[in-house]
């Protein structure tokens, strides 16, 4: 029997291409959603929980949200992981800021993942991932020195600078690898997915390097509304341990 999923844009998307400013090479990244995920069949009604932690509550995550501010986001450090990534992402509203209220998240997961730049150096680019039945979101975090206000020279046509809860940004399109695979393991193939739109927002309002990326598809294969994209953005950055404190 044949499986076909979409995975993440290739590696950290087009932004993580023009981070490296090489040809990034990460389709594995389809296959650590799919093993570190946790999934929930339709019979069992109940939230779907990130690895390493339980879905935020509502009430907490609205007030950190309105305020502007993550919880105790002044203590946590700079990197955060694809455990945490996730978490701020799994909000109990996020099928309501989708546009599709009532459905349930299938599937919460959070992933390490890396960049490799010529030279062999590596930047960490941790990601938390929730798919529904009508959207999948991710939210990834890119360090390194490129500024957001220059990755649109490297994203090319369609790219547009934005500014984005008072931080530069960038939104673009890109496009997930479709991985097909039977149960066990074999005749694995892969090839162009549905399209995604994508927003990469500086990690200070400086803009000294490195990225929050949110990107966003559709599994029927038609283009995201921008408008559902930044409204998921503005409502869950803030609540990303460390997005305070970077200012």
């Amino acid at each position: 029997m044949a499986h076909d999923i979409d995975a993440l844009p290739r590696g950290a998307g087009a932004w993580g291409q023009a981070v490296a400013a090489v040809g990034l090479i990460a389709a594995t990244a389809g296959g650590l959603w799919v093993t570190e995920g946790i999934s929930l069949s339709e019979s069992e009604p109940r939230p779907t929980t990130c690895p390493g932690g339980e879905p935020e509550k509502a009430a907490e995550a609205g007030k950190a949200t309105e305020a502007g501010r993550a919880p105790q986001a002044g203590k946590a450090p700079r990197r955060v992981s694809g455990a945490q990534l996730c978490q701020a992402l799994n909000r109990p509203d996020l099928a309501e800021l989708l546009g599709t209220p009532g459905e349930m998240a299938k599937i919460a997961s959070g992933s390490g993942g890396s960049l490799e730049l010529a030279g062999g150096k590596e930047i960490a680019t941790p990601s938390g991932q929730v798919e529904f039945e009508t959207y999948t979101v991710t939210v990834t975090a890119t360090d390194g020195r490129l500024p957001v206000a220059e990755s649109v020279a490297f994203l090319g046509y369609g790219a547009e600078q934005r500014t984005v809860l008072g931080r530069p940004a960038v939104l673009y399109s890109d496009r997930t690898i479709s991985i097909s695979f039977r149960l066990d393991g074999t005749d694995a193939t892969s090839g162009p997915g549905v399209p995604a739109r994508v927003l990469g927002v500086a990690r200070d309002a400086e803009d000294s390097g490195g990225s929050f990326e949110v990107t966003l598809w559709r599994s029927d294969g038609r283009v995201p509304d921008d408008a559902v994209l930044l409204r998921v953005a503005e409502k869950v950055l803030p609540t990303v341990p460390g997005w305070a404190a970077a200012g």
